[in-house]
């Protein structure tokens, strides 16, 4: 017969378990320090001794990292995405970078659906939230500030679609964008008109998601993206003239 004895759970099993769901879930982010080991097994009710041999099992399996004098980090399990070569060659092809954005629109249309749809009342107050933080950059005229806000906003509506594959490769590409491999987002946000446009853009799809209305959040959402692609299209074209025109600027002072 299929059946077994029942054996009660190891308490460090259970502290496992929970910390693995915290961090497939995405609410333990890559890079982020635990509590002392002292408060973390007051908060979960399990003895130091138990804690210590869950922490090691997750150690062992490159989901935590301890760090000398620091504490126990969650281990940046976003960086085996891709290989430091795949990364370099992706920064230095146009077509990688215009694959990106045809990717992201795809996925974070059906994200901002999802988000409407399964989304939270509370999952939809973090996306309205982070919303009002960039209308509140941008009046302050900070790019750097709204660029940011703007990477946290996209995240938050793929947190909110409840679907983990789809969180953590998005959490991967979205670190490669901070780091400029696709463009310099900041760029885009330092011009007043697009910085204008893309505000308008993210309010839309707020608006759609705080409504629950799947459809009009996938359009606004894949909208967004047309604009993106369009505007670094027209930058790279503004940025190959200006190569040109410096070099009959600099042939003309050349010239008797």
């Amino acid at each position: 017969m299929p059946f077994e004895k029942i054996r009660q759970e190891k308490l460090s099993q259970g502290v496992v378990r929970q910390i693995e769901a915290l961090i497939l879930r995405g609410i333990l982010r890559p890079g982020e320090r635990l509590p002392s080991e002292r408060d973390l097994a007051d908060k979960m009710g399990v003895s130091r001794p138990s804690l210590r041999e869950a922490l090691s099992d997750l150690q062992d399996r490159g989901l935590l990292v301890s760090r000398a004098s620091a504490g126990v980090f969650v281990a940046d399990v976003l960086g085996s995405a891709f290989s430091d070569a795949l990364v370099k060659l992706f920064s230095s092809h146009d077509e990688a970078v215009f694959d990106y954005i045809s990717f992201r629109r795809d996925l974070e249309g059906m994200a901002a659906a999802r988000a409407a749809r399964l989304g939270s009342d509370t999952d939809l107050k973090v996306i309205d939230t982070i919303f009002q933080k960039m209308e509140a950059a941008h009046k302050k005229r900070n790019p750097s500030e709204e660029a940011a806000l703007d990477a946290d906003f996209h995240l938050a509506i793929i947190e909110a679609s409840h679907n983990v594959i789809m969180l953590h490769m998005m959490r991967s590409m979205f670190q490669l964008l901070r780091e400029g491999v696709f463009y310099n987002r900041q760029v885009m946000f330092k011009q007043r008109m697009t910085r204008d446009s893309l505000l308008d853009q993210h309010r839309a799809i707020n608006i759609a998601i705080q409504a629950r209305d799947p459809e009009a959040a996938r359009a606004a959402a894949e909208a967004h993206m047309n604009f993106v692609e369009q505007a670094l299209s027209d930058q790279k074209t503004a940025d190959r003239n200006e190569a040109l025109a410096q070099k009959r600027y600099q042939h003309e002072l050349d010239r008797p």
